[in-house]
């Protein structure tokens, strides 16, 4: 587990001596940060739920997907999976600030927007359906006032600590092998706020299950998240495509077993994508990339070293315009949620944005 910093081992030579900081020790140094940090937002939180601090209601029915930790849970899959089954019955918005955006205020996405106008997870929802409107607004009051009566239900992305929207429906997630219980608050760990914050959501949902998994297992992580009995729990995996795609063309993956290329992310955590390759025998130079990183002229020059380029979809956004006519790809990643709970998961969302519209 790292801080949001990315304090990493650090290495120091001295006199010919190879030197190794003590991550436990610097993670120590920091925490009277954390406390500071997370007694403010304690503070914050209590003056929200005591209603000191106003949050505002809609009509319309809004399913906040968010975390406590700072990014790599799996929203972006998650809102996609959203989408793809609500999209049939429903008019269905996404509403995101557009983070690392270049642009300010309230805009819609459009399919040939650039990354840098509207960021790169909302332009890859709105490629990956046309059919719906994303808008990129800071402001999400500001943005759901714009869209709620040209839609059906919003999606609010990475929106759990923005109280100033009351969302009918709070989705947190928190991944299989680093759950938020096992954090600690900025900057001395990951989380943005208490783990007491959990108890706003309706539904937890565990992301990034591995293949292979035990019921007790899942059981225990029930158990050590300790939700309240109303609190839904569900699990979800990843699922990679059989299939690569360019700007122009689609390849299967194996098509990539016999090639030297590099594996390119600027994304949270690309360990689980790393892997899946690694035990699929590919052979691959990984450049890694703090999440919705701008590339440099001088960066974009370096990427060309290798004939091919194997990238995930949101980062495919910002570099396949810088790197026109060049062998890029795109792996896309879903999440699948366990089969045994799918449908039940489905009946769930759904009977929330029933119900929800029939009293408003």
């Amino acid at each position: 587990m790292h801080s949001y910093f990315e304090i990493k081992i650090c290495e120091t030579h001295f006199k010919g001596k190879l030197y190794f900081c003590d991550m436990n020790r610097l993670r120590k140094l920091l925490l009277p940060f954390s406390i500071v940090y997370g007694s403010i937002l304690a503070l914050r939180n209590l003056f929200y739920d005591k209603g000191w601090f106003k949050s505002k209601s809609y009509a319309t029915p809004i399913i906040c997907i968010g975390n406590l930790s700072v990014g790599g849970t799996g929203k972006s899959p998650m809102i996609e999976y959203l989408i793809s089954f609500l999209k049939e019955d429903y008019k269905v918005a996404v509403l995101s600030r557009g983070y690392k955006r270049k642009t300010n205020g309230f805009r819609e996405v459009k399919i040939n927007s650039k990354a840098e106008d509207v960021g790169d997870e909302p332009l890859q929802f709105k490629q990956k359906f046309p059919e719906i409107m994303v808008v990129v607004c800071a402001n999400r009051q500001e943005g759901i006032e714009k869209i709620r009566i040209k839609a059906d239900v919003i999606l609010l992305d990475d929106a759990f600590q923005h109280r100033k929207v009351s969302a009918s429906t709070n989705v947190l997630l928190t991944t299989f092998n680093d759950l938020y219980v096992h954090d600690m608050i900025l900057p001395a760990g990951n989380l943005r706020e208490s783990i007491r914050g959990a108890k706003r959501a309706d539904l937890v949902m565990v992301t990034k299950c591995p293949e292979k998994h035990s019921y007790a297992k899942l059981q225990e992580i029930q158990y050590i998240l300790n939700l309240r009995s109303e609190q839904k729990i569900y699990f979800s995996k990843i699922s990679y495509d059989e299939s690569i795609y360019g700007i122009s063309e689609t390849l299967p993956l194996n098509y990539l077993l016999d090639k030297n290329f590099s594996l390119v992310t600027g994304i949270a955590n690309p360990k689980p994508l790393v892997e899946f390759l690694k035990q699929n025998q590919f052979n691959f130079e990984h450049k890694k990339f703090p999440d919705h990183h701008y590339f440099s002229n001088s960066e974009i020059k370096n990427l060309k070293e290798k004939e091919i380029i194997l990238t995930t979809e949101k980062d495919f956004v910002r570099l396949q315009p810088r790197l026109n006519k060049f062998a890029i790809y795109y792996l896309p990643i879903k999440i699948a949620i366990l089969k045994s709970q799918e449908n039940f998961f489905k009946e769930y969302i759904i009977n929330e944005i029933e119900n929800f519209s029939t009293k408003n």
